[in-house]
């Protein structure tokens, strides 16, 4: 008959940590809750860290979280899994929740776009928080009525609800391009608009027309089209085959319309960008993908997700939310040029 194998040496307790630290019990929670700014010195948190560690004391999250009522879970509701924005997003949200024991789920709106279904019928007391990126204006009706706090990314700065709020300076990226646009000589455009009723796509489409309409002489079609290479190609072939002098330069609201306008252009015999420049906005992989490469507008989407968790922590910590907008910046590729009959700079 095999003995069973002694006991191990007992776990270390917050109490060895304090102990081993000299300090206080409270002050070994305050520092390994992440609490401790602004109550306890830097000296004193690296002390007790530097004990933890030594002792190999791991917090009882288990024990901690039925203390708080917490879970350390938070739900990240975006609009499709296939975009690769969102993914990145969660990336960030994701790097952020673990280094504070949180975890993230991805939860998709079944309709892309449409309103999202409630989440919460069955794990209502399973979250500590939600936070949704770039979702439509119905979207979140169900969201906004549960006892949970929301956090919204890339969403209109104007409408009520959110504990907290992180957005991109999407106005900025479309003035960016069309500054650059004006610069190389275009008058005559095209805008290829998402046909999603998405806060972010009417600041797209409201900072390109301001900006144009400054600069005298401009002229400007607007076609939409859902998110879809294919579709992006069809609408855009139509705007560019209307008679009358064509436009020397498509603004496309994302990357994958960009993509539909550069295979409507090669169909309708234009080179991009010798007869027709092209825009995107997002800078996905498939604005290096394509060729010539896109001139895009970059999104830091990684840090649009770290930002939201951080907003949903401060918010669960009782703490204001980081301020102001991540700003945003024009990466110039291939696919943008001077018209035809203007030297290139």
């Amino acid at each position: 008959m095999t003995s069973p194998a002694p006991p191990g040496p007992p776990r270390p307790t917050s109490r060895d940590v304090a102990r081993a630290a000299g300090v206080s019990q409270a002050t070994v929670s305050l520092v390994l809750g992440g609490k401790w700014h602004g109550r306890v010195s830097e000296t004193t948190a690296e002390r007790v860290r530097d004990a933890a560690r030594g002792l190999g004391y791991r917090p009882n999250l288990a024990a901690r979280n039925l203390r708080l009522g917490r879970t350390r879970t938070a739900l990240l509701v975006v609009p499709a899994l296939t975009n690769e924005f969102f993914a990145r997003v969660y990336t960030g949200a994701a790097a952020v929740a673990a280094e504070h024991g949180f975890g993230v789920v991805l939860y998709p709106s079944p309709d892309g776009t449409g309103p999202a279904r409630d989440p919460f019928a069955s794990a209502r007391s399973a979250l500590d928080g939600v936070i949704a990126s770039s979702m439509a204006a119905d979207a979140l009706d169900a969201l906004h009525g549960a006892d949970v706090p929301l956090v919204m990314l890339d969403s209109d700065p104007s409408a009520p609800g959110p504990a907290a709020r992180v957005n991109l300076d999407i106005a900025d990226g479309m003035r960016q391009v069309a500054r650059h646009l004006l610069a190389l000589g275009h008058r005559r455009f095209l805008h290829l608009a998402s046909a999603v009723d998405t806060w972010t796509f009417t600041a797209r489409a409201a900072a390109l027309h301001e900006a144009l309409r400054e600069a005298p002489g401009t002229e400007v079609r607007t076609a939409s089209a859902a998110l879809d290479v294919r579709a992006g190609r069809e609408a855009a072939e139509r705007a560019l085959g209307l008679p009358g002098p064509g436009p020397t330069a498509v603004v496309c609201d994302d990357d994958i319309l960009a993509a539909g306008a550069c295979k409507a252009a090669r169909r309708l015999g234009l080179r991009v960008p010798d007869d027709l420049s092209v825009t995107g906005f997002d800078d996905l992989a498939l604005a290096t993908a394509v060729e010539p490469e896109l001139t895009t507008v970059q999104l830091p989407a990684e840090q649009v997700g770290e930002r939201g968790m951080g907003a949903l922590l401060a918010v669960l910590d009782g703490r204001p939310a980081q301020p102001g907008s991540l700003p945003v910046r024009l990466v110039v590729r291939g696919s943008s040029a001077p018209p035809p009959g203007r030297p290139r700079p």
